[in-house]
C-alpha cells in the first residue's frame, strides 16, 4: 500500500529541522535520519521547495492547480476548434 505524501508545510518544517541540524554539525545522511527521511527524499524535497515558506509553497501549489485547469481548458477549445473547421470545410 503506497504512503501519502505530506503536505508542503510539513516538508518545508522537516526541511527547517534538518537545517537546524546541520548547521549544528550533522551530516546529511544523519539529519535525514532523525527526520525521518531518506538521503535521497531531502535532496528532492530541498531541490523543490528548498528555501521557501510555507505561504510561498501555498501559492505555488494553488498556481500549479490553475495551470493545469488551464491547460486543460486549451486543449478542450483546441479540439473543439478543431472540429469546428473540418465541420466547416465539409459544408464548402
Amino acid at each position: 500500500m503506497a504512503r501519502r505524501g505530506l503536505t508542503p508545510e510539513k516538508i518545508i518544517t522537516k526541511l527547517r529541522e534538518a537545517e537546524i541540524l546541520l548547521s549544528q554539525g550533522a551530516t546529511i545522511a544523519v539529519a535525514s535520519k532523525k527526520i525521518g527521511i531518506s538521503d535521497h527524499t531531502y535532496y528532492r524535497w530541498r531541490k523543490e521547495y528548498g528555501g521557501m515558506t510555507v505561504d510561498q509553497a501555498r501559492r505555488l501549489k494553488e498556481l500549479e492547480e490553475e495551470n493545469t485547469r488551464l491547460k486543460k481548458l486549451v486543449a478542450d477549445l483546441s479540439l473543439d476548434n478543431a472540429i469546428l473547421k473540418e465541420a466547416s470545410r465539409g459544408n464548402l
